[in-house]
């Protein structure tokens, strides 16, 4: 049997939401309960805030529940792209902050993360060459990174990077803030993101701060942000259980366009071919397409010589933004928002979400300091 548009994440304590019943004065609002919106939650309740989140549909229904799980330091950029963009001294002390969020999320959720590294595995010649210039370049900044050479191929390994189950955390993270008497509603729709209040069907939210933390799809929320942040839409599959342990840690492949995990069943989640998609991948929607589902069957069974039959296919939606960083920042008064995570939104998610609460209440965030100009 194959779900469709069903991600193959285990999830199986859920906090159970309402909609919004009622009008509701807090301190501050967040719109969106994925991973960076639930950071910002648990940030504004750390700085005493009264706090009402919500969503359109519940707890990280979108790529906050949707994605491949990776727990990777540093930028979607590789690190040596990140310091001709950003910089040497920025870009660096970026990655050892992501570090840092890496040993947050497994003290946090020590059930919920595993921590045996990530592969970095060439897909060519040239890709090689590009492994070896990351390798140097980090090894100049005294960042974690050794040289590979295995049954996946030769690149690199990353040594404290790791992996999760996103969604899980995120259900996690919602029972705590409820626990710390955050007001969580879903399904909840936005329907008008106001000064000091949020418009949902026939109630209304009135608060200081609104924080928005959607990543795909902000644009529609904010048409302003058309030009600095495009939605893409980013397709896996996962397989029955294999049987056998063949990949111990997550691969990138073909310079992240490909992607791949083992779980503990031993079955296999997968996810690339955004750039093989074309323009039909730069969507809002978030259901598999035929073309990428495709090339992801052909890849799991040439690739990966993985035999055993497709149960899971789903994609998500993420925002991209046209260089190295996300945006961060106001888009009103009292209103915030943080997107365009580039596909690899668990950690910079996490640490913009934090950032922006600690920027709305106080007007200043050393959270942020490496992420905004």
């Amino acid at each position: 049997m194959q779900h469709h548009g069903v991600a193959a994440w285990p999830r199986d304590d859920q906090s159970p939401l309402q909609p919004l019943a009622h009008d509701l004065e807090v301190d501050s609002c967040v719109v969106g309960l994925g991973g960076s919106g639930l950071a910002a939650v648990h940030a504004l309740l750390d700085l005493g805030q009264r706090v009402a989140a919500i969503d359109s549909i519940g707890i990280a229904p979108g790529a906050a529940g949707r994605n491949g799980g990776f727990l990777l330091a540093g930028t979607a950029a590789f690190h040596h792209d990140a310091v001709a963009a950003l910089g040497r001294e920025r870009a660096t002390a970026l990655y050892r902050q992501t570090l840092g969020e890496l040993d947050a999320f497994e003290a946090d959720t020590p059930d919920v993360v595993i921590r045996r590294g990530s592969l970095r595995i060439a897909s060519d010649g040239a890709e090689l060459a590009d492994c070896i210039r990351q390798f140097e370049a980090m090894r100049h900044d005294a960042l974690p990174v050794e040289r590979y050479e295995g049954p996946e191929g030769e690149g690199l390994l990353f040594p404290f990077d790791g992996v999760f189950n996103p969604g899980w955390r995120c259900d996690v993270l919602a029972a705590r803030a409820i626990a710390r008497g955050a007001l969580l509603h879903a399904p909840t729709h936005a329907d008008a993101i106001l000064p000091g209040e949020v418009q949902t069907g026939p109630h209304r939210i009135r608060c200081r701060h609104v924080l928005v933390l959607v990543d795909g799809g902000l644009t529609r929320i904010f048409p302003q942000l058309t030009g600095v942040v495009r939605t893409a839409r980013l397709q896996m599959v996962a397989t029955a259980p294999t049987g056998q342990r063949t990949w111990s840690r997550p691969v990138y492949y073909r310079h992240g366009y490909e992607y791949w995990q083992q779980l503990e069943d031993t079955s296999i989640v997968v996810g690339g071919f955004r750039d093989a998609g074309g323009e039909p991948e730069w969507t809002e929607h978030a259901g598999p397409g035929d073309a990428v589902q495709a090339r992801l069957d052909a890849f799991v069974r040439d690739h990966l010589r993985v035999e055993v039959p497709i149960t899971h296919r789903w994609a998500a939606s993420v925002g991209f933004t046209s260089g190295v960083l996300p945006f961060v920042g106001g888009v009103g008064e009292g209103v915030w928002a943080a997107g365009g995570y580039n596909g690899t939104g668990n950690m910079i998610g996490a640490i913009c979400g934090r950032g922006i609460a600690e920027l709305a209440v106080t007007g200043d965030s050393e959270t942020l300091r490496h992420l905004r100009d």
